[in-house]
């Protein structure tokens, strides 16, 4: 009987009470939250909650955004903060347009609205944190939240602009502790230059974080991950922004501006069960803006934090003796149009902040934009960047300087030549010294040189090539190594590719064009030629001669000869008239040739061939740069390693060496050789995961995209594994899939990506988990690299296939000073 009457309540409460939303993360039109019954969004993965809330000691009602599973005082996101309710009648709505309002039950009157539109619209809470209204016939995204920050950035958020639409992200205050209101102070990007974060009150800055050149702001140290989080800052042509990316979901972390103005990164502690504050953005007086004037430079490692550069002096000299620097410096000589001038280097610099400044970007020497400096006479100082060019100072003080003990950038200060008299003559002293020395060396030089092709003519010429091993910031260790392999003569080599015929080049990449051939006996042939920009080099070349010439497996390419003549240098391989497996996996036509079996197979002889070359080879070889596009594919379609420019030969105690010049292909490159430089087997192994999961889904890791996080290829595969959901990576064109098979591999693929290399299978194992059906495998930890970045869809070293292009994008890690 109680069972009955509980049905009879249940089906009551449905019928008489239809907008009722339980917690989940999604409502559709004409379905609303409500304030009075307490009704919230949470998101599917439990992480945030969405609802009404008051601040303490008020009776204002808001919609806001909080961790589920922590103190509900902890609102890092408020819908209507400038737009409160008196009560709690409020409803949060979407209509059937798309879009979002709050409105009062008792007026009906909307009281926020987001004036966005979209077809069979859907308001979803992702596990972000982000509100989003969907389209439900495009599947785009018509608002989100994440669009319009309040006072706490959140990983994924954006703080930049958009410069094609003006769109610009960037944090405001609350106006109290218990006032959501839009505060006094806010924190965003200035794109103009070179871009930096500059915190204001009101109109007034506050702070700023010196500019961007490309690997920190200011004086902070070189961008790298920390164990929280992963910062990343992007600039463009299109967009400039900073956002971060946190390791995984347990991790929780974000940024702050306090209602106070202070700019603060909290991690929470499970441990103490509170906010911790990890580090706090104004450090010392040096921060504050402006603090020694106009001119002045700020050190805050000298006993007076305040001086004024060589050529200047205090303004008031009075006041600097009473520790008083507003009033900075000015020059000791006036400049005008007449005076004869020069320049004042300032080192490790934050560079000035100034309302009257010019870019230059076509200018990249430093004595063009000197030039440039110099015949404007209202230019006061110049500086030069890689990222934006030259940028140029006018008819104004130069604000907010800083001097680092390391970092920083140069700043060269226009002054009168008389304050530059004493600078001068120790200039002209090094010269001719300098001179002198030089002339010498020369000399010294010429006579060896002498010598040197005297004995090189009466040599026998041969084809003996130097291979070095060691990479350019260790002392370079150069073998000398007699390489069997045949030559061919230059006249064979351009008849057979018709004099470098664009007709017959069939790619290009960063070691230079490849062409297709023809033989006098008929054989085809593939012709790498060395270009003389090419981003690889000598050391490249003579690299693959004498690996590859020395390595013999059918999953390998076979280097036929090479061609040296002069300064031409080309390598002559057997031609793969099926090209590169990039081809076939990432392209929607001619995926379909590629049923699951021959991908196994090519998965099978891509690890046949990488266990060959870690293990089984006369050398041990790490390729350093496996990704599709350098596995070619014969005329069964049977895979072959190719490439071995940026190879490495291991010693047999040699477990993993460090490197200061990372090479390779972002998307491929394992996490501690992308951060830290550091490669082993482990890192090869991490590359040949990504192409198994990329064989699989026949999607790339680098620009995947999904409409329902931002995870990559690595994340969104993870994902799937631990929802028990594997089979749906599985390319949709591949028909009557071996299930155990493809679970097996992609279990496989996830064992080889994970984040720490010691948990990474070895290439033997991995032959065996993927040739035995019937192998108890381990289960997969989190990958490395799983979440995306922005980033553009250039590989960085060479193909066979592809056009070699560079890219405009930085994308760098920051960490907080």
């Amino acid at each position: 009987m109680k069972l009955v009457k509980l049905v009879v309540v249940s089906l009551v409460f449905f019928f008489f009470f239809p907008n009722h939303s339980s917690a989940s993360d999604t409502i559709k039109p004409n379905q609303s939250l409500s304030d009075s019954a307490g009704q919230t969004l949470i998101s599917a993965g439990q992480i945030f909650q969405l609802g009404f809330f008051s601040p303490k000691n008020s009776e204002n009602r808001y919609v806001g955004l909080w961790y589920k599973n922590l103190p509900q005082d902890t609102i890092v996101w408020v819908l209507n903060r400038d737009n409160p309710l008196e009560n709690s009648s409020g409803l949060l709505t979407i209509n059937p347009t798309g879009n979002l309002v709050v409105l009062s039950n008792q007026s009906r009157n909307p009281i926020w609205a987001s004036n966005s539109s979209a077809q069979n619209p859907t308001l979803q809470l992702l596990n972000t944190g982000n509100l989003v209204v969907k389209d439900g016939g495009t599947g785009k995204i018509a608002w989100q939240s994440f669009d319009h920050p309040c006072d706490t950035l959140l990983a994924g958020m954006k703080l930049g602009w958009d410069l094609e639409t003006g769109r610009n992200w960037y944090l405001s205050s609350w106006t109290g502790p218990e006032d959501p209101s839009t505060g006094n102070y806010t924190y965003e990007v200035d794109p103009r230059g070179l871009p930096q974060l500059i915190q204001r009150k009101g109109s007034e800055i506050q702070y700023r974080s010196g500019p961007w050149d490309g690997v920190r702001f200011g004086g902070d140290p070189p961008m790298s991950p920390n164990p929280i989080y992963n910062p990343v800052f992007v600039f463009n042509s299109s967009h400039v922004y900073y956002t971060y990316e946190i390791y995984d979901t347990t991790t929780i972390t974000t940024f702050r501006l306090n209602p106070s103005g202070s700019i603060e990164q909290f991690r929470w502690s499970y441990e103490r069960r509170e906010w911790v504050t990890v580090y706090t953005l104004q450090k010392d007086q040096c921060d504050s803006f402006g603090h020694c004037g106009p001119n002045g430079v700020c050190n805050v490692n000298q006993n007076l934090i305040c001086h004024c550069p060589s050529g200047f002096e205090p303004k008031v000299a009075k006041d600097w003796e009473r520790f008083d620097w507003g009033g900075g410096c000015v020059p000791k000589t006036r400049l005008n149009c007449s005076t004869e001038k020069g320049f004042k280097k300032l080192s490790r610099l934050k560079l000035p902040y100034g309302s009257k400044f010019l870019v230059e970007r076509n200018v990249v020497r430093g004595e063009d934009c000197r030039d440039v400096c110099s015949r404007n006479c209202s230019c006061v100082a110049y500086a030069l960047s890689q990222v934006s060019g030259c940028m140029l100072w006018f008819e104004a003080d130069l604000l907010d300087m800083t001097e680092y003990n390391v970092g920083g950038q140069d700043l060269y200060i226009k002054m009168a030549a008389s304050e530059l008299g004493s600078d001068n003559i120790g200039k002209r002293t090094a010269i001719i010294i300098s001179v002198s020395v030089l002339s010498v060396f020369l000399t010294l030089i010429l006579v060896a040189g002498l010598i040197i092709w005297k004995r090189i003519s009466n040599s026998h010429t041969s084809q003996e090539r130097m291979l070095t091993n060691q990479d350019e910031d260790q002392h370079s260790n150069v073998l000398s190594e007699d390489v069997e392999l045949p030559s061919f003569d230059l006249d064979t080599i351009m008849n057979a590719i018709d004099n470098f015929s664009s007709e017959n080049k069939i790619g290009e990449g960063g070691f230079g064009p490849v062409y297709k051939g023809v033989l006098p006996t008929g054989e085809e042939i593939a012709v790498k030629r060395l270009s003389k920009d090419s981003g690889q080099g000598i050391i490249e070349f003579k690299n693959e001669v004498i690996l590859i010439a020395k390595l013999q497996h059918r999953n390998l390419v076979r280097l036929l000869g090479c061609c040296i003549h002069r300064e031409e240098r080309m390598l002559i391989y057997e031609y793969m008239r099926n090209r590169s497996l990039d081809l076939y996996i990432f392209n929607q036509t001619k995926g379909t040739a590629l049923i699951w079996q021959k991908r196994f197979d090519i998965i099978v002889g891509i690890a046949r061939g990488l266990l060959y070359l870690h293990r089984d080879s006369r050398l041990r070889i790490i390729h350093r740069d496996l990704k599709a596009s350098n596995i070619l594919l014969d005329n069964e379609m049977n895979p072959k390693i190719s490439d071995f420019g940026l190879a490495r030969i291991f010693g047999g105690d040699q477990n993993e060496v460090n490197t200061k010049r990372v090479v390779g292909t972002y998307g491929y490159m394992s996490p501690e050789y992308a951060i830290d430089g550091l490669f082993s087997v482990k890192s090869d192994v991490f590359s040949f995961g990504v192409m198994v999961l990329e064989i699989v889904s026949g999607k790339k890791n680098r620009g995947f995209d999904h409409p329902d996080h931002d995870l990559n290829l690595l994340g969104h595969a993870w994902k799937l594994w631990n929802e028990g959901r594997p089979l749906e990576l599985v390319d949709v064109l591949v028909k009557d899939v071996h299930e155990v098979e493809v679970v097996r591999c992609i279990q496989v693929g996830l064992l080889c990506v994970q984040k720490r290399p010691e948990e990474r299978p070895l290439m033997s194992a991995v032959l065996f988990m993927l040739d035995s059906e019937n192998a108890l495998l381990p289960q997969p930890k989190q990958p490395g690299f799983y979440v995306e970045r922005v980033s553009s869809e250039v590989d960085s070293s060479s193909s066979w296939n592809q056009p070699y292009n560079s890219t405009e994008l930085t994308v760098t890690k920051l960490q907080g000073r």
